[in-house]
């Protein structure tokens, strides 16, 4: 699933720039998504399984933090940090997330994982580094730097939140409640009152690509598949994998983007892209090894028994 879910995300950018093309700005562009994708969910729940889209009272605050975290502030400080940033530095700041999650397992939740888990989270980051050429056309924008990092800590933060609900809240529910108040929070951004929709109704061919699609078929695609798709499946995997195996594994989603942008858009993989890709499925190798084996909290030393203790326990035996 997770492996998968990758997959649909990488659809995310090739389908962005048919819309674009056809006259959206890209945070129009993401607030579109986010808009479709939770009406669309929630919709279906309240017909096919309402219970879903219940949210118990103490859990709101949990629901806030998911929207404006794992949704809103992934998407547009990524798009923030890519006005001052090359989009190669960019998104590998944004998927220095598996190594975020990793640190954070270990030295917060102090759970012991294997050392695979570190060896695979450092080889994918490794990786992804050649793939988008960090050594070329390096712009060191301090701002634009942060917001990088910002945008993979709300990463690191979508795989740890999605680790740590309990039964009590729907997988299915958090993700449409999720992507609307994500597009909520997004609002006095986007400006949606000023968005061309007529966009919609365009036939668009980004730059360099020689497939017209029309912009709402694009946009279909990005809610169902880049969206909907994405999230059910990457929720329902890091329950199953653990955070840091389901952060590591979803940092294909980069080499997944080169391929589909490849075959969508023209954007053709170089030799440091298939190299740094196949680091970067080795990283994901490693990391499934470790969930293989699973972890565990570190143990505390158990105090010495006390003198007394002994000798009851001595009068006990005898």
């Amino acid at each position: 699933m997770a492996f998968v879910s990758a997959w649909c995300f990488a659809f995310s950018g090739p389908m962005a720039k048919y819309l674009n093309a056809a006259g959206l700005a890209p945070i129009e562009a993401v607030w579109a998504r986010m808009a479709g994708a939770g009406l669309l969910m929630v919709a279906v729940l309240a017909v096919v399984k309402p219970s879903a889209l219940r949210i118990p009272r103490s859990r709101v605050p949990f629901f806030g933090v998911y929207a404006v975290v794992a949704v809103a502030g992934v998407q547009s400080l990524y798009f923030v940090a890519l006005t001052r940033l090359p989009v190669g530095i960019a998104l590998l700041l944004e998927f220095m997330a598996p190594v975020m999650v990793v640190v954070w397992v270990r030295f917060v939740r102090k759970i012991r994982l294997a050392r695979s888990a570190y060896l695979g989270a450092v080889v994918a980051v490794v990786g992804l580094g050649i793939v988008v050429e960090v050594w070329d056309g390096l712009r060191l924008d301090a701002l634009g730097l942060l917001l990088g990092l910002a945008a993979g800590a709300c990463c690191a933060g979508y795989f740890l939140m999605s680790d740590s609900f309990g039964d009590d809240v729907d997988p299915l529910g958090l993700i449409a409640w999720g992507m609307l108040g994500a597009a909520l929070v997004l609002v006095p951004f986007a400006r949606p009152w000023d968005i061309p929709w007529e966009a919609f109704t365009r036939l668009a061919t980004p730059e360099g690509s020689g497939l017209t699609l029309p912009a709402f078929a694009a946009y279909l695609w990005m809610v169902l598949v880049a969206t909907v798709a994405a999230y059910i499946l990457g929720v329902n995997a890091v329950r199953r994998l653990s955070a840091a195996v389901g952060a590591t594994v979803a940092s294909l989603e980069v080499i997944g983007g080169a391929v589909v942008a490849w075959a969508l858009v023209g954007e053709a993989l170089g030799a440091f892209q298939i190299v740094g890709g196949l680091l970067v499925l080795s990283g994901a190798l490693l990391a499934q090894m470790a969930a293989s084996r699973g972890g565990a909290p570190a143990p505390e030393p158990e105090p010495a028994p006390s003198t007394e203790a002994r000798l009851s326990l001595d009068r006990a035996r005898g």
